[in-house]
């Protein structure tokens, strides 16, 4: 259900409070207090049979009994009874209801369950239960049972844990941080994390979102809601629970090393959200996100009256990755100026312990002025030659004069170190984040430059995948299937080369021998040219080979193999008599000096699907532990990201006599074995180990493919984050002789639109965007070639002769996958050649299936073309009620 009537719980006109009480101590009497105290300007109705006025308020039996609908039930009664109060609530028309109940348990039969399903008959909306409630300042609203209400503001918190939003409320009143809204979830039978995302993604009030997270459950919905509400304002999660095992039944080195906590980790980073550890540092992320909109750069430029305190900064800062700022020579000559002769001469700007706020003043306002620098950390270390006080409030008020003067001001960020409760309040006046140490200021900057970077990055170009790039989708679907249809787990090595064949992934030749003389004879030619050979026995009921004596390596003359191919069957037969044995794999060992041993594969994560794993391969995997997860699917500079995360990245590199290794062939490997997890649900793991890389390329020495029988449709619902729907892709024919490409936009499409905006005119770039565009910048075409397919499609359509771009249509859905709005736009010189009307008919297919109910749109009214078309397909035409240059164009789907 997403955002639908999430207005009526975050905003209400009206609440009724079940299980209103006056006995001190209970929870209806803290819920009512709460409520009154706040000063909610609708009617509260206190519902208990019981009692016939509750604090001055008029009490009623039942829901049913209130004279009016309230637009929000709070729920404090015991268990058994919530079900029924949900249904009456649905019968009455109430919008949505908070359970603060708890002990509703799970599963089924559960009265949590019981309590959703009659919620969902009417559309009654459910936040918890098990939950502290909701807190709501701007609506001047506290549906909670927090010990006090926290002011308005611009963070927002979504927590899994009552107690969590209870402490994060209180950090806010002591730090005079405001909310637009703390929402505690509970157990999330309805409204969860997803849902309030889209809705604060969206809300003017919100600056920034706080989450804390236990667990998520519906994997796609959060990583499409984090992925949008990421790229709009910032997001920073804590999540509990991380050192909980979540793979320990695993039959791989993949498998076990993906454990839970790390594929969350993987997921946060995939959405682009700022992943915090503790409480210390969420509450430095809510400082600085909550006073600070933006920061341009890195560069931090140090303002102190104590050098040590500087130094330690400074420190921290490199740690962290962020930059020390230079001081310009214009600036330094002016800071010589207005300074001791004793100051530091460069950054930290150290400016001599007796400094008073006259000195700070100056000092501060010249590094306001240097552009060398993106934002400034003041320290004051109390001295008996300076109130700290006096120089805070000196400090304040020349920063409060920069933002007055500036449509962008430079933050600035402070520490009083000891400081008291007044210089705190001075800081908190002029909303100045400040912060108690050296190690929280420069956390707190950096929070900024991560989510900064964290957004550059998902908005990267990727490269084209090489044109030669195929995959043998029916070849591996064949081998997967034959494994399925015997009831195996896992396929044989024979199978495993095929299916790495078809996937174009280098691994080492394997033949099949029946018995020790054909292994004789497959082995000849590879001693012939001087290589040595590897025999393992050919058993689909022997999983581990070494365990029955089942692999020789080095073997280099045909004695060799004889010998070793009769050990290996009769130990087979002596350690393992119930196994089938099919024979023996013969394969060339491979020696290539400089490579490194790389490991790489697929797990499956009872949550999130598959994850793809890369890292230091070899036999000591688990113990040296360098590793990198991420979600698929990958595109290439995904894969360079994941590959970046680990240690062995260093040494890919060239050094001493080594030469460099192909990193692009590591890459595209990743890329492959995503798509190979796409294509295939069925696949529970890979495991490669170990991939071999050098400056020949990459070689797959060992592979492991696990599959098992799953009920899942082939449109790749088992990904997290859904995959580019080949499915969609089309060739159309505007003439008999001209056929045109239709497919789903890719990321790398940017330089495409970059030369289509060219043939577009003025006069139809401003139809289409209700304005004159001429800077088409990489992050306006970012916004329209990297789009989320799960609640977004664009079609682009293409000249199969020349590969030009020729016109495209996209569809934005909802939160709720509703209604959608679309865009088209045509080259200029092909309007009139029924491109336009081909790519709306493939747009309302599209729709359809995708199960969006209404298309709708905005046209100008003096676009005669586009309306003329809406009408012959079936539009309705309205005039838009708030603007007359307006047509609102929609289209309901069966």
């Amino acid at each position: 259900m997403s955002t639908y009537r999430l207005q009526q719980l975050l905003s209400p006109r009206s609440v009724a409070l079940i299980g209103a009480s006056p006995r001190r101590g209970s929870l209806g009497y803290a819920l009512l207090k709460n409520l009154k105290d706040a000063g909610f300007s609708g009617p509260i109705y206190p519902v208990n049979p019981h009692h016939h006025e509750i604090d001055g308020l008029k009490c009623v039996p039942a829901i049913g009994d209130l004279a009016e609908t309230p637009d929000l039930m709070i729920v404090a009664t015991p268990a058994p009874t919530v079900p029924s109060l949900v249904r009456a609530a649905g019968a009455k028309g109430v919008g949505a209801a908070i359970i603060v109940t708890a002990g509703l348990g799970h599963g089924p039969d559960s009265l949590a369950a019981q309590s959703e399903q009659i919620a969902r008959q009417s559309g009654l909306r459910l936040l918890g239960p098990n939950c502290l409630g909701l807190i709501a300042p701007y609506a001047k609203l506290n549906g909670s049972f927090a010990s006090r209400m926290p002011a308005p503001g611009h963070l927002a918190v979504i927590s899994q844990s009552g107690a969590i939003a209870a402490a994060i409320a209180e950090w806010g009143i002591t730090n005079a941080s405001g909310f637009s809204a703390i929402a505690s979830i509970g157990d999330q039978i309805d409204v969860d994390i997803g849902d309030l995302l889209d809705y604060f993604a969206l809300d003017s009030k919100t600056r920034a979102i706080l989450l804390y997270v236990e667990s998520i459950s519906r994997a796609r919905k959060f990583m499409s809601a984090a992925r949008a509400a990421a790229r709009i304002k910032p997001v920073v999660v804590i999540k509990a629970g991380r050192h909980i095992e979540g793979a320990q039944a695993a039959a791989t080195h993949t498998g076990a090393m993906a454990g839970s906590d790390a594929v969350y980790g993987a997921a946060f980073r995939r959405a682009g959200l700022l992943r915090v550890f503790d409480m210390d540092e969420l509450f430095d992320a809510a400082e600085t996100l909550s006073h600070v909109r933006n920061l341009k750069g890195k560069r931090l430029a140090i303002l102190t009256n104590g050098g040590g305190i500087g130094v330690l900064a400074i420190d921290r800062l490199r740690d962290m990755g962020g930059t020390v700022a230079a001081v310009s020579p214009a600036i330094k000559e002016r800071l010589d100026s207005v300074l001791p002769s004793t100051w530091s001469g460069a950054n930290p700007v150290d400016i001599v312990g007796d400094a008073g706020p006259d000195r700070y003043v100056a000092a501060l306002e010249a590094l306001l002025a240097d552009p060398a620098n993106d934002a400034i950390l003041v320290f004051n270390v109390p001295t008996a030659m300076a109130s700290p006080r006096e120089v805070a409030q000196a400090v304040a008020n020349k920063v409060a004069s920069q933002r007055s003067r500036s449509l962008q001001p430079k933050p600035v960020f402070t520490s009083w170190v000891g400081g008291d409760q007044t210089t705190v309040d001075i800081f908190n006046h002029t909303a100045i984040p400040h912060y108690s140490t050296e190690v929280e200021a420069v956390r707190g900057m950096m929070h900024l430059v991560r989510y900064q970077e964290a957004i550059a990055s998902l908005m990267e170009t990727p490269p084209s995948l090489p044109d030669d790039f195929k995959t043998d989708e029916k070849a591996a679907r064949k081998i997967v299937d034959g494994a399925l249809s015997e009831d195996r787990r896992w396929l044989d090595p024979l199978e495993v080369a095929a299916l790495m064949a078809a996937y174009a992934i280098p691994i080492t030749p394997t033949y099949h021998a029946t018995d020790p003389d054909a292994a004789g004879r497959i082995a000849a030619p590879l001693l012939a040219e001087g290589q040595k050979v590897v025999l393992k026995i050919h058993s689909r009921d022997i999983v581990h080979k070494s365990d029955v004596g089942g692999v020789r390596v080095g073997l280099s003359s045909a004695d060799d193999v004889a010998r070793a191919a009769s050990e290996i069957f009769n130990n087979a037969k002596r350690l393992r008599p119930d196994a089938r044995i099919e024979g023996l794999i013969v394969q060339p060992m491979i020696q290539r000096k400089y490579a490194r041993e790389l490991i790489l594969g697929i797990a499956t994560d009872p949550v999130f699907g598959p994850v793809i794993l890369f890292g230091r391969g070899g036999t000591a995997v688990e113990v040296i532990n360098d590793k990198a997860l991420a979600l698929p699917p990958l595109d290439l500079n995904l894969a360079n990201d994941l590959i970046g995360q680990t240690r062995v990245s260093r040494i890919l590199s060239a050094y001493r006599d080594v030469p460099a290794a192909r990193r692009e062939d590591i890459a595209m490997t990743l890329v492959k074995i995503s798509q190979l997890a796409a294509d295939h649900p069925e696949i529970d793991e890979i495991d490669i180990n170990p991939l071999l890389a050098d400056e020949r390329g990459v070689l797959a020495l060992d592979a492991r493919v696990s599959v098992s029988r799953k009920q899942i449709a082939r449109s790749q619902s088992h990904l997290a984050i859904r995959p580019y729907p080949k499915e969609w892709e089309r060739v159309l024919l505007l003439a008999p002789d001209w056929p045109i490409l239709v497919r789903p936009v890719r990321p790398e499409d940017e330089g495409l639109f970059t030369e289509f905006f060219t043939q577009i005119s003025d006069s139809d770039l401003r139809l289409r965007f209700f304005a004159p565009i001429k800077d088409f910048s990489h992050s306006f075409i970012a916004r329209l070639t990297q789009i989320d397919y799960a609640r977004s499609m664009a079609f682009v359509a293409f000249d199969q002769t020349s590969g030009k771009l020729l016109g495209a249509v996209r569809l934005h859905a909802d939160a709720n996958h509703d209604v959608a709005e679309y865009a088209i736009l045509v080259r200029s010189d092909l309007k009139g050649r029924g491109l336009g009307w081909k790519l709306m008919q493939l747009v309302i297919e599209y729709a359809r299936a995708d199960g969006i109910k209404q298309i709708q749109g905005e046209v100008l009214r003096e676009n005669t073309v586009m309306l003329r078309m809406c009408e012959e397909l079936g539009f309705n035409i309205a005039p838009d009620p708030d603007d007359q240059a307006l047509s609102i164009v929609s289209y309901r789907l069966a």
